[in-house]
């Protein structure tokens, strides 16, 4: 058994300065593994986009539509990266002047890696949406294999580059003798930085042009989604890629990161001795690429045409090449981590890929279009607007549990096999799948987009019942994806929390955070609200942005008196700039809450009431970003079931009421919710920064 905290272990001790030392060393045979393993992964992305872009973009008109869509969110994410570049250069400095100039390096390394993912992805998404429309003329499988490449981009890039920045940073500090401790840290925060206003800004974005646009075109123009009379429906497409692709990418980015460092730190706390012991995370992370890859080719079209077998079919593949890999790595050479045995690493490593299957399980159950609780949710929808609102919020609340209770069944079997380096490897086992999750899940917005071309192109309605049912398939991957996401925060943000209290141990004999302490209980209570007024704030800026598209829809349909006749088109790149506008400014108060909120307290209130802080945000956050991600997808596929010709299809009664409920859940789902994953780990790395001058 691992020893406990209690014991006594080496503090972790962030040095202020870390020189390089000029004699260079030989360096570790995992690591070049790892820089080896990442290198290929991207090679192979490279290499999907090449057999994307072999495929037709279809015709002149689609052409058009996609060039549409793919300038606005190049556009968009331009100015973001510059607003967030700002803020990256001064954190920047701040960190050389407190903690050296590796630690600088460090942080901008993250943040770069992570902009790069988000934006690769994105790009090839906006490449790949129209080649789907066109594959869909030929059949589903066509169009499926180009959907799932196009996501599966996005995935191996964000696997590679984390692996890359991270085995990079352990490569330079062993051939050039310096700490890695802080710049891992670093490199952390860089990463779940820009996940922050990622997710935000791209989240405000899309749901602020998504609700303006419902808003006016179904509920007062009574026109389909995505009909190209809509003057905001460019401004939708556009926002699917910027916030379900570009900032899910770093969002994922930054917890393959935070999860796979935090372990690491703990090997450095409880095997000082061990070597490259502390390296070991990086294996599970490098033979779960090599997995990723391998997975990605079992995702083809079986022959009962259903499309979320497929995608399982390639999760599932890459969970048993993980599983024997690992098995078969530790059996030829077995790790020295104190008393843990291969028995032990191979059951926290299955607790990891259990808790992961699990959550896909549990957000299927409760999102899946064709599942009762989603059925239940639009029945609701015939007695009005706001019986379909009550059944979404009842659904979503009960949906926390069964995730919290297989999150917290994880946690006590890793452990009790492996102490909490044993939680530490479950969580990276989690996050070693992030190569396959992301890919199924960025196969969401390209099918989104592909549809909205068929619907604003005109297409034949096979073409269209093709991209429909790709696109409610898509709606489930994104939520399960972001209870994946959640999921494994939640388990990297107990270790950090470890890590953090090792440091007060240490540094000030703090060992303990007693409710009966009235500062510790002040801390969780201000910890506990925080992701409250996160969401809040986040909800409240795409309220904002969608009165702002809204009121600009509203005078165009006024003044362009072609628009519904089609004799004259809207004005589309209005309404994108609108929405640009909105969630830049929007996106930065409540970014910066995760930052300064520690800083405060941990200065005002001391480390203890930092520490109740840290287990509020932990505790509310993982509670409230699985209850609005998760009924916000029902809400969606509630409506989708509906336009099926359910309960009266397009235009009822019941039809109206999904819709009012489907643009509530918008941004429960795609905006503040999954937000609050990186605002989690934001928090708690931010404290461990903070450790060293609290002590």
């Amino acid at each position: 058994m691992v020893r406990r905290f209690s014991e006594g272990p080496n503090p972790l001790t962030i040095p202020v300065s870390t020189p390089f030392d000029p004699s260079p060393k030989v360096m570790d045979p995992i690591i070049l593994l790892s820089l080896i393993t990442g290198t290929v992964t991207i090679f192979y992305a490279l290499l999907l986009i090449s057999q994307i872009l072999r495929n037709s973009p279809g015709d002149k008109k689609m052409g058009e539509v996609a060039d549409a869509i793919r300038e606005g969110a190049q556009a968009y994410l331009g100015r973001q990266n510059k607003t967030v570049a700002v803020v990256a250069v001064l954190l920047a400095g701040l960190l050389w002047a407190r903690l050296g100039q590796n630690a600088a390096l460090g942080f901008l390394l993250g943040a770069v890696a992570s902009t790069l993912a988000g934006y690769i992805g994105m790009m090839v998404a906006v490449r790949s949406n129209v080649r789907v429309t066109q594959a869909a003329k030929s059949g589903l499988g066509q169009a499926l294999s180009i959907a799932f490449k196009g996501g599966s981009v996005t995935g191996l890039m964000v696997g590679g580059l984390a692996i890359l920045s991270i085995a990079g940073i352990l490569g330079a500090s062993e051939v050039y003798n310096f700490s890695p401790i802080t710049p891992l840290i670093a490199l952390s925060f860089g990463g779940s930085l820009i996940s922050v206003f990622a997710r935000l800004g791209g989240g405000i974005y899309t749901k602020g042009a998504d609700v303006g646009t419902d808003i006016v075109g179904k509920l007062e123009k009574g026109i389909p989604e995505d009909d190209p009379r809509n003057p905001g429906v460019i401004a939708d497409l556009v926002g699917d890629n910027v916030g379900d692709d570009a900032g899910m990418a770093a969002d994922l980015f930054e917890t393959y990161v935070v999860t796979t460092v935090s372990a690491i730190l703990l090997s450095y706390l409880l095997f000082p001795q061990s070597g490259s012991t502390h390296l070991f995370p990086l294996v599970i992370g490098a033979i779960s690429l090599v997995a990723s890859i391998l997975g990605t080719l079992f995702v083809r079209l079986p022959q009962n045409g259903k499309i979320m077998q497929a995608l399982y079919q390639g999760l599932g593949g890459t969970a048993v090449f993980a599983i024997l890999g690992f098995f078969a790595y530790i059996k030829a050479f077995p790790p020295m981590l104190g008393d843990l045995e291969t028995f032990d690493l191979m059951v926290t490593f299955l607790v990891g890929i259990v808790v992961t299957g699990g959550l896909v399980v549990i957000t299927e159950y409760f999102t899946g279009k064709n599942r009762s609780p989603v059925k239940n949710l639009a029945k609701a929808s015939l007695s009005g607007h706001g019986t379909n609102v009550i059944a979404g919020l009842a659904l979503s609340m009960k949906s926390t549990f069964p995730a919290i209770l297989l999150i917290a069944i994880g946690m006590l079997v890793s452990y009790k096999v492996g102490d909490i380096y044993g939680v530490a490897l479950a969580a990276v086992s989690m996050l070693s799948l992030t190569g396959i999750i992301v890919a199924i899940d960025a196969f969401g917005p390209i099918t989104d987009n592909a549809g909205g071309i068929a619907e604003m192109t005109n297409q034949r309605s096979s073409v269209r019942k093709i991209t429909d049912a790709l696109d409610s398939v898509g709606n489930t991957t994104k939520a399960v994806t972001k209870a994946y996401a959640i999921g494994s925060a939640g388990l990297a943000a107990l270790v950090l929390f470890a890590t953090y209290t090792q440091e007060l141990s240490a540094g000030r004999g703090i060992t303990s955070f007693s409710l009966s302490d009235p500062t510790v209980l002040v801390g969780l209570f201000i910890g506990g609200a925080l992701p409250y007024l996160f969401a809040g704030l986040a909800m409240e800026s795409v309220g904002k942005a969608a009165q702002a598209v809204v009121t600009e829809i509203r005078r165009q349909f006024k003044e362009i008196k072609g628009i519904m006749d089609g004799s004259q088109k809207p004005e589309y790149g209005k309404c994108v700039d609108i929405v640009t506008r909105a969630a830049l400014k929007e996106m930065v108060l409540p970014a910066i809450i995760p930052v300064v909120a520690p800083i405060i307290v941990g200065f005002v209130l001391g480390p203890k009431a930092l520490g109740g802080l840290l287990m509020g945000i932990i505790i509310t956050g993982l509670f409230v970003a699985v209850s609005m991600t998760t009924g916000g997808a029902a809400w969606d596929n509630a409506k989708k079931y509906i336009e099926d010709g359910h309960f009266g299809g397009k235009g009822g009664i019941a039809h109206q009421g999904a819709v009012t409920g489907d643009t509530v859940g918008d941004p429960y789902k795609d905006t503040a919710g999954p937000a609050i994953n990186p605002m989690i780990k934001v928090a708690n790395i931010v404290a461990l920064l903070l450790a060293p001058f609290l002590t």
